[in-house]
């Protein structure tokens, strides 16, 4: 078993209870650290803190809707008080929301999927900071190829921008936070087996605007298909360890070179 990279450690994700906020809250126990899972599914969330306490790990469970602020401030007040620190925060909460044409698109699935993803990402950061100044700490927040390096997903003009937002708000987050010794870094993932799926509702205007496409016959160049979150789970732990002392304000693809093809 490898040294635990992370005993000692407090760290908070939010969507913990599937997909990449699971496999990195589990990865991320696994090291030693105290993990909080906040999500707005509890049932689904104490699934994961049984795996992790199974394993021998230390985790805890709050529900937390990251449209929400004031659940988020609650969320890591709890979290503080409970466990005395705060070191690695893991903003990973968010939805695909809705796809639809700019000009069919309703004001309030753009403001439901910005609020989730762009100002959700905020309010956690905003209120962990407080409480990672006094160690330090790595800020890790899950972007995405879309908005970054893919716009052909026609219809994602809301997620994409989201997306977009958060690696311009982590750059400005890790020059604002270094004086703190607070690392702030964005991972951008392609495709992953996960269920965010439930949250994409695709319109059926969508069709009078799609331009034909063609891509490369296969999945990603480095793989026979998506990518696991098991996967995106060990660049976490990467990010959140002191192995990366030296990284902030920087954004890892983690697609095995599909957004290359797609770009």
């Amino acid at each position: 078993m490898d040294e635990q990279r992370l005993r000692g450690k407090v760290a908070i994700v939010t969507g913990g209870a599937s997909g990449i906020g699971r496999a990195s809250a589990i990865r991320l126990a696994g090291q030693g650290a105290k993990v909080c899972l906040m999500d707005r599914s509890v049932q689904e969330a104490e699934k994961v803190r049984g795996a992790i306490e199974h394993a021998g790990g230390e985790a805890t469970v709050v529900e937390c809707d990251v449209s929400r602020p004031e659940m988020i401030r609650e969320g890591i007040e709890q979290v503080v008080s409970r466990w005395g620190r705060l070191d690695v925060v893991f903003a990973n909460a968010g939805v695909n929301g809705t796809m639809a044409p700019i000009e069919t698109m309703d004001i309030r699935d753009w403001d439901e999927t910005l609020t989730i993803n762009l100002r959700g990402t905020f309010a956690t950061v905003k209120y962990a900071v407080p409480h990672l100044k006094p160690q330090g700490g790595s800020i890790i927040i899950t972007s995405s190829i879309n908005g970054s390096r893919v716009f052909s997903g026609f219809g994602f003009c809301a997620y994409s921008t989201s997306k977009a937002g958060q690696v311009a708000f982590m750059k400005m987050a890790a020059l604002e936070l270094a004086q703190f010794k607070i690392r702030v870094n964005a991972i951008c993932p392609g495709g992953i087996k996960t269920n965010i799926g439930t949250n994409t509702h695709p319109t059926p205007e969508l069709e009078e605007i799609r331009i034909p496409v063609e891509f490369p016959e296969g999945a990603a160049p480095l793989a026979e298909g998506p990518g696991m979150p098991e996967q995106v789970a060990d660049l976490v732990l990467f990010l959140a360890s002191k192995e990366s002392s030296h990284i902030t304000g920087t954004t890892v693809y983690i697609d095995g070179a599909e957004s290359l093809l797609q770009g």
